[in-house]
């Protein structure tokens, strides 16, 4: 006969270990795996045909459910707008062409401060980012913003994909 502790500690073991299994799985299948560049290695970005709308959504062209980060014609062309609440920067390099970076600098944590001549600019060391990519222009920071893959709808809203 078993003895009932060591059943009871196996059957704990074994969901444990399960649920850990699980969350390891979730953790790695989350933030995309790409790096934010296609299978080509060109950079993702949100950019519709010519003459098309961003993207539709739902019936009222918006996304079923995601919430607005964003409108699009908040974002100047060239520039981009940091959503400090969201922990976000959505930026326009050219027209109709719409990216999104945490806007958690990767040196030491602050968040970044503004979006100006074509670069993200931290204010707390100085480092800088370019609104195309993410990719670092000027240390401390020796990486860089990690890009959120984004919708733009027909009705201008920008929503986390």
């Amino acid at each position: 006969m078993s003895d009932p502790t060591q059943t009871v500690r196996r059957k704990v073991l074994v969901a444990g270990a399960a649920a850990l299994a699980g969350g390891a799985l979730t953790a790695c299948g989350s933030g995309g795996g790409d790096g934010g560049q296609t299978s080509s290695g060109e950079p993702n970005a949100v950019t519709p045909p010519p003459g098309a709308a961003p993207s539709a959504g739902g019936a009222d062209g918006g996304t079923e459910g995601a919430k607005s980060i964003a409108k699009a014609a908040d974002v100047p062309v060239g520039g981009g707008k940091v959503l400090k609440e969201e922990k976000l920067v959505v930026t326009q390099p050219t027209k109709g062409s719409f990216r999104c970076f945490t806007a958690v600098c990767p040196h030491q944590g602050c968040l970044v401060s503004k979006v100006a001549d074509g670069t993200i600019d931290c204010a707390c060391h100085g480092s800088e980012f370019k609104v195309t990519d993410g990719a670092v222009v000027k240390g401390p920071a020796t990486k860089g913003l990690a890009e959120k893959k984004i919708t733009v709808a027909a009705d201008g809203n920008i929503t986390l994909a």
